[in-house]
């Protein structure tokens, strides 16, 4: 599909969850917050989208849509909105295709904060617990573990900043 116009929704759907959903994998690193901002950035779509739209113009309102909900996203989570989101990116990603020191970086970051907020990240991000499951595994009380979470983020966050300035 090129220049002509999806079918329906079920289409629109179909031909760009794909690239919808790693691009924002990539952006958070995680799949739970992935596939739920996946799902928001379709959902904030649907209403105002044009089903008779061509391809094309699909497609971008569905990059500045994920944008949108990147930004908000960032600024809930660390007060800093994060919306580049490069317009030379393909459309379809390979995973195999894409070569990336992330990891090395994340180890690097984590290596540098203390370890009650690192243990707090590895649980929720790396591991994927959620905050009642990291607040058992650590002995915590839920809120202490929301606030340790707030934390680690913004230093993190600024430690990233210090080390790529």
């Amino acid at each position: 599909m090129t220049g002509a116009a999806y079918p329906d929704w079920d289409a629109i759907y179909r031909d760009n969850v794909t690239w919808v959903y790693r691009l924002m994998y990539g952006k958070v690193g995680n799949q739970p917050d992935a596939e739920d901002l996946t799902a928001e950035v379709f959902m904030t779509a649907l209403r105002p989208l044009r089903v008779s739209a061509t391809v094309p113009e699909v497609r971008k309102y569905l990059r500045m849509t994920a944008r949108t909900v990147l930004a908000s996203y960032w600024g809930d989570r660390m007060g800093r909105p994060v919306t580049a989101i490069e317009e030379d990116v393909p459309e379809v990603i390979e995973p195999e295709l894409i070569a990336s020191d992330a990891p090395d970086k994340v180890r690097s970051l984590l290596q540098r904060l203390p370890d009650n907020y690192r243990r707090i990240l590895e649980l929720r991000f790396l591991q994927a617990f959620s905050v009642k499951e990291a607040a058992g595994q650590m002995g915590v009380t839920v809120a202490n573990a929301k606030v340790l979470q707030h934390r680690a983020l913004r230093m993190a966050a600024q430690s990233g900043e210090e080390v790529t300035s």
